[in-house]
C-alpha cells in the first residue's frame, strides 16, 4: 500500500490512478488529518508527501513520521513545486528518502518508487504486503500484527513468492529454490505446502494466486488489493 498526501485533486487523482494501473494499491489524502487517521489504522509500504499543505506542511508531517519508532524507517518521497537546492536539502535532511519536483513524469516517479521499495526491502530483510508482514531476520510472520507459525519450507516458499511479487513462479522453480536440485519428490509437494500456507495465513492467504497449469504468485491484483490492503 502506498499513501499519497497531496491537496491538489487533479494531481492526487492522476497519481493514484497511475499507481493502481501498475498494480500498486494506493490511497490519496487531501488533508494531513485524514492521512494521520489512516496511519493509525495501517502503516503503508511507502509515503508520497507534498510540502505545501493545509493544516500542517509536509516537513512537519515528515518530522512526526521520523520521530515515531513505528514509522522512523518508513520510505518517504517528497513531491513538491519547490525546486531550489535549499528546499531539496531541507527535505532530505529532514529524513526524506527521495525528492521529486513538480511537474514530474509518472514514469520517473514509478521508477523511483520501485527503486526505493527494492532498497528498503533489501536493507530491512523484511517484506510487507498489506496485512501481511514477514521479517526474514527474525524469522517471523504476522497477519494484522498476529504472529503466524510456519514450518521452515512454508516460510521459504512465502519469502520466495514475496521476493518475486507479481511474477509467476513455476512449481519447478519453487522446488529448485526451496527443496534444492536433489529433490526427487513430486510437484504435488508444492501444492500441499501452498494449501497449508494459505490456511495458516487466513485472510492474507488470498494474496497467493494459483496460475493454473503452471505455478503460483503473490498477486497485486486480487480482491484484497482492490479493497486497498496491499
Amino acid at each position: 500500500m502506498i499513501y499519497l498526501l497531496e491537496d491538489d485533486d487533479s494531481i492526487r487523482d492522476f497519481v493514484i490512478y497511475t499507481l493502481s494501473s501498475q498494480g500498486m494499491a494506493a490511497r490519496g489524502f487531501a488533508l494531513p488529518s485524514e492521512f494521520w487517521q489512516a496511519m493509525a489504522e495501517e502503516v503503508p509500504s511507502l509515503v508520497l508527501l507534498d510540502v505545501m499543505l493545509p493544516e500542517e506542511d509536509g516537513l512537519s508531517v515528515l518530522k512526526k513520521l521520523r520521530g515515531s519508532a513505528k514509522t522512523a524507517r518508513l520510505p518517504v518521497i517528497m513531491l513538491t513545486a519547490k525546486s531550489t537546492e535549499y528546499d531539496k536539502v531541507l527535505g532530505l535532511d529532514g529524513g526524506a528518502d527521495d525528492y521529486v519536483t513538480k511537474p514530474f513524469g509518472m514514469m520517473e516517479l514509478l521508477s523511483r518508487i520501485r527503486a526505493l521499495l527494492r532498497r528498503t526491502e533489501k536493507e530491512s530483510g523484511a517484506y510487507r504486503c498489506g496485512i501481511l508482514t514477514v521479517d526474514t531476520g527474525r524469522h517471523t510472520v504476522r497477519v494484522r500484527d498476529q504472529e503466524v507459525s510456519l514450518t521452515q519450507k512454508e516460510f521459504e516458499v512465502l519469502c520466495l513468492l514475496l521476493k518475486n511479487r507479481g511474477q509467476v513462479l513455476s512449481r519447478e522453480q519453487l522446488i529448485e529454490n526451496v527443496w534444492g536440485y536433489a529433490f526427487t519428490g513430486e510437484s504435488r509437494t508444492v501444492d500441499v505446502h501452498v494449501r497449508t500456507l494459505r490456511q495458516k495465513l487466513g485472510e492474507a492467504g488470498a494474496y497467493i494466486e494459483t496460475v493454473r497449469g503452471y505455478g503460483y504468485k503473490i498477486s497485486v491484483e486480487n480482491r484484497l488489493a482492490e479493497e486497498g490492503n496491499i
